[in-house]
């Protein structure tokens, strides 16, 4: 899908687009393509001299994400991306050409509806191709701030429910938190690494010396943002961590109970074994053979052997 934006009455608004020539009206300072089909990237490669590739997009050198060329300056960044499977990060293509902002990418994405919402309400929320492109960052990053702040709402919940000393945590239980935590701990990943690109390509286009003064001034708001971000990242997994240390910890104690178990049972029916198989030999000259008290006797002193380990067990508080 290709849509094309325009100011009217100062605000963003799609402008219909039929031909080539619809894309270079004066008007035009946006270029928004959603999962183009063989036609509109072969429209878009005519009007902005451009090839589209999809494997060098998705490079991470960086070289191959932010560059400029006789088209104008392109640079590739990743968004992130949440659906009902879990969340991912996209590559969005941007090129600067001419006072036009293109832009290209395969999933509608969160911060490209703000951006449309906030454009299409707000007068004079954008005036130019860069205040576009801008804005969409400035969008993506409070999104990613949202998301941060989701990640650790979740990991409250963990955390509430792990130091709960009240609270008796069952297999599935302590399987279902690790599960949770990983879940986490990938969503934060994303995000981090959302940011880190993101940094990248507004530090090459602060760089290219394209923006005004009070643009410039703007986009180093952005990354003063995407600094402090990067370090509520790293809390978030210092916190990851220390929730699955802990979660490990539980399950090893756990464990640690049921070989306890184990043990003091061994111990403890050690005593009766040995005095079985004391009686249970075959030999003629056994005192107690012929004894009318002798079965009595040896079940009394097995289960009084089994109950001085338990005893002394029990006393030392190791039960």
């Amino acid at each position: 899908m290709l849509t094309a934006y325009g100011f009217v009455d100062k605000r963003l608004r799609p402008v219909p687009v039929e031909s080539a020539e619809d894309l270079l009206r004066p008007d035009v300072v946006w270029i928004d393509s959603v999962e183009p089909n063989e036609h509109e990237r072969a429209l878009l490669q005519d009007v902005f001299r451009l090839k589209l590739d999809d494997e060098e997009v998705e490079d991470i050198e960086d070289s191959a994400r932010c560059f400029v060329d006789e088209a104008g300056i392109h640079l590739n960044s990743f968004f992130l991306h949440q659906h009902h499977d879990g969340a991912e990060v996209v590559t969005v293509s941007f090129l600067l050409n001419e006072g036009r902002l293109l832009s290209i990418r395969n999933e509608e994405l969160a911060a490209f509806r703000l951006f449309r919402m906030r454009a299409r309400m707000q007068v004079d929320f954008v005036r130019t191709a860069e205040d576009v492109l801008l804005s969409i960052y400035d969008v993506a990053v409070e999104y990613a701030a949202d998301v941060l702040e989701g990640v650790y709402a979740d990991l409250d919940k963990v955390s509430r429910r792990v130091l709960n000393r009240n609270a008796v945590m069952t297999d599935a239980a302590m399987a279902d938190t690790v599960a949770d935590i990983a879940a986490q701990e990938d969503l934060n990943g994303k995000v981090r690494l959302d940011l880190m690109d993101t940094r990248r390509s507004l530090s090459f286009l602060l760089r290219c010396r394209v923006l005004q003064q009070t643009q410039e001034e703007d986009l180093r708001e952005v990354l003063r943002d995407l600094e402090s971000l990067n370090n509520h990242t790293a809390f978030l997994f210092d916190k990851i961590n220390f929730l699955m240390d802990a979660v490990m910890g539980l399950i090893n104690l756990q464990q640690n109970k049921i070989i306890k178990i184990f043990s003091i049972a061994a111990v403890v029916f050690l005593p009766p074994t040995v005095i079985a198989s004391i009686y249970g030999m075959n030999f003629g000259e056994m005192p107690e053979l012929q004894w009318h008290l002798g079965y009595p006797f040896a079940l009394v002193l097995m289960v009084l052997s089994g109950i001085a380990p338990y005893w002394f067990f029990k006393r030392k508080g190791w039960l």
